[in-house]
């Protein structure tokens, strides 16, 4: 059983016959499933137990609808994913709640702040991990939780299977061989570092709410925080 947990799978022709005993065997397995029928009738009391069950009233023979559908899912990948952890992890720990002086740390990612176009939503998905880090370490505030919570953004790296297959589709995009692209990253980002950073703010040593990390270790950023409020420039009034 939840052999297909965290797992995300689009099954045409879900409202009967062999699609349907598909689509129910993807569910029972852990996947998230988004069912495409004609009549998705015979699927709406399934849909309203289970929230994991998405459905697309569509014609599966034609081709913008697999085009939509396969964009959406990958746009939405890392919104159903690394958004909806983070989110479900700061809400239980500030509703339970964790001990006093407690430490979360949420792991973003440098494209927050510098973007990623060719990966979709990645960068957008991370930026609200930033933003959602903030929010909670300001209720942890308001409620005197004393629970501190900072979000980290790694800068990409090629010692990651994920960031070496950006690193290469960012080279081709560039017109620029792999090596070379490597070379202007500079020294790599490595697990260990990461790991030596993490213990770090795990102990307590540092205390901002976000920080950049490359080879060089933790930077803080800014002080304002995604959710606070900047004062505006003298003589600049603000527009309601």
């Amino acid at each position: 059983m939840n052999q297909l947990v965290d797992t995300r799978a689009i099954v045409t022709g879900a409202s009967r016959g062999l699609g349907r005993g598909v689509m129910e065997a993807f569910l029972a397995e852990g996947a998230s499933v988004v069912a495409v029928a004609r009549d998705t009738g015979p699927l709406t009391e399934l849909a309203a137990r289970d929230p994991r069950l998405q459905l697309v009233a569509a014609d599966a023979s034609d081709p913008a609808v697999a085009a939509r559908l396969l964009r959406r899912e990958s746009f939405s990948m890392n919104w159903n994913t690394d958004v909806q952890i983070t989110f479900h992890w700061l809400r239980e720990a500030l509703v339970l709640p964790l001990h006093r002086g407690s430490r979360i740390i949420v792991m973003s990612s440098g494209a927050a702040i510098m973007g990623s176009p060719l990966s979709g939503g990645y960068a957008g998905a991370k930026a609200t991990q930033r933003f959602m880090a903030d929010y909670a370490s300001q209720e942890a505030r308001r409620a005197n939780l004393e629970i501190s919570v900072s979000a980290v953004l790694p800068r990409l790296t090629p010692a990651t299977e994920l960031g070496r297959a950006a690193a290469a589709a960012y080279a081709t995009r560039m017109g620029v061989p792999f090596e070379d692209y490597l070379r202007q990253l500079g020294t790599p980002l490595t697990p260990e570092i990461a790991g030596a950073a993490f213990v770090r703010l795990a102990a307590g040593l540092d205390a901002a709410d976000a920080y950049m990390l490359s080879a060089d270790g933790l930077q803080p950023l800014s002080n304002a925080t995604p959710g606070e409020r900047r004062p505006l420039p003298a003589g600049v009034k603000e527009e309601r």
